[in-house]
C-alpha cells in the first residue's frame, strides 16, 4: 500500500501568465506557495484483475478505460497501471469550485502514487511537467501551469512558463522571522460560491489577446512582490494584492458584487489588500492583514468561514510506502 499526500497552493501574483495563450508569446511569471491542506491517495494492489476507485461514489470496472474519473484513469494510464489495484482519493477541502489548485495537486498526487506503486520515484519537476500534460495536452483542459508546479514543490516559489514549454523555478528567500510574518498575515476566507474553473478560465482565454496590457502588468507583480517579499517588507504584500485587485477587476467573470462587498469589508476592516485564488468567480478569498488588525477584521468578516492555513514547505510525499509480494491472477 502506498499513500501519498499533496498540498494545495494559493498564488500571490502573476497568476493568469501561466496561461499559454500568453506565455507561448510573452512568457509568464508566478509567485505562489503550497499550503497545509492536502490531497490525498491511497492505492494498493489487488489479488483479481479489477480496478476499484473510489471517490465521490465507487467505481469497479474490470477496462482501464472504462475509469468515469478523468484523472485517475489518465494517471493510471501515464504510470502504465492497466488492472489489479484499488485506489482511494482523499481531500481536506471539497476538490471542486475552491481556487486552490485542487485538480491539479489531485493529478500531481496520483502519479506519485501510481509511478511509486510501479517502482519508480519521478523528481518533482518530471511530476509536475507530467500533471501539465494530463490536464492541459490529453483533457484539453483551459488552464494554467503554476498549480502542478506549486502542488508539486511547495513552499514559496517563483515560476517562470517560457515560450518554448519550458518551467523554470526559484524558492524565494527570506527569514523565517519574516516569512513567519508573512504567514500570519495572510487570511483566507470562504466566499460560500463555488465555481468550476474552466468556466472563467474560457471567458478569460477567449478575451486574452485584447488584454495583453493588463497581462503584462499583473506579470511584473510577480518580481515585485518576491523583491518585497525578499526585502522583509511583508506590509507592502497587502499594498500590491490590492493593486493587483484593481487591474483584476477589468478582466471578465473574475469577480461579482457579493464578493466585492465582501472584499470592501475587509479592506475597511484592517486589511490592506486581497485577491480571488484561482480563476476567480469565487472559492476562497486570500487578505493580508497586520495581526494587530486582525481582531477587528474577524469580527467584521464573522458571516464567512475563515481557513487557517501554514505554508507547506515540502510538496508532494509519500507518507506510506508498505511493500509486499503478493499473487495476482495473470
Amino acid at each position: 500500500m502506498i499513500i501519498t499526500q499533496t498540498p494545495l497552493r494559493v498564488s500571490l501574483a502573476g497568476g493568469g501568465t501561466d496561461i499559454p495563450q500568453y506565455y507561448t508569446r510573452h512568457g509568464g511569471e508566478v509567485l505562489g506557495l503550497g499550503i497545509d491542506k492536502y490531497l490525498f491517495v491511497w492505492i494498493k494492489e489487488r489479488f483479481d484483475r479489477q480496478i476499484i476507485v473510489n471517490w465521490t461514489r465507487k467505481e469497479v470496472v474490470s477496462q482501464l478505460d472504462e475509469i468515469q474519473h478523468e484523472l485517475v484513469r489518465e494517471a493510471a494510464r501515464m504510470a502504465d497501471l492497466a488492472h489489479g489495484f484499488e485506489v482511494t482519493t482523499l481531500a481536506d477541502i471539497p476538490s471542486e469550485g475552491s481556487g486552490l489548485g485542487s485538480s491539479s495537486a489531485l493529478t500531481v498526487c496520483l502519479l506519485n502514487a501510481f509511478f511509486q506503486h510501479q517502482g519508480m520515484q519521478l523528481s518533482n519537476a518530471e511530476l509536475a511537467q507530467r500533471a501539465c500534460d494530463i490536464e492541459l495536452r490529453v483533457l484539453g483542459k483551459p488552464m494554467g501551469k503554476q498549480d502542478q508546479y506549486l502542488a508539486a514543490f511547495g513552499g514559496l516559489q517563483h515560476l517562470f512558463f517560457h515560450p518554448d514549454e519550458t518551467v523554470t523555478r526559484e524558492t524565494v528567500k527570506t527569514t523565517p522571522d519574516a516569512l513567519r510574518q508573512l504567514n500570519h498575515n495572510l487570511l483566507l476566507y470562504y466566499t460560500g460560491i463555488t465555481r468550476k474553473a474552466s468556466a472563467p478560465l474560457k471567458v478569460q482565454i477567449d478575451g486574452m489577446e485584447k488584454l495583453f496590457p493588463l497581462y503584462h502588468q499583473i506579470k511584473q507583480m510577480a518580481g515585485r512582490m518576491r523583491k518585497v517579499i525578499e526585502a522583509g517588507q511583508m506590509d507592502e504584500v497587502g499594498v500590491l494584492l490590492h493593486e493587483a485587485w484593481e487591474i483584476k477587476r477589468q478582466f471578465a467573470a473574475v469577480t461579482m458584487p457579493e464578493i466585492d462587498r465582501m472584499y470592501e469589508t475587509a479592506r475597511q476592516n484592517g486589511a490592506s489588500g486581497g485577491k480571488l485564488c484561482g480563476a476567480g468567480g469565487g472559492g476562497f478569498l486570500l487578505v493580508y492583514c497586520p495581526l494587530h488588525e486582525q481582531e477587528r477584521l474577524r469580527r467584521a468578516m464573522s458571516a464567512y468561514p475563515e481557513m487557517p492555513f501554514e505554508i507547506d514547505r515540502i510538496g508532494t510525499r509519500a507518507i506510506l510506502n508498505v511493500q509486499r509480494r503478493m499473487w495476482k491472477i495473470r
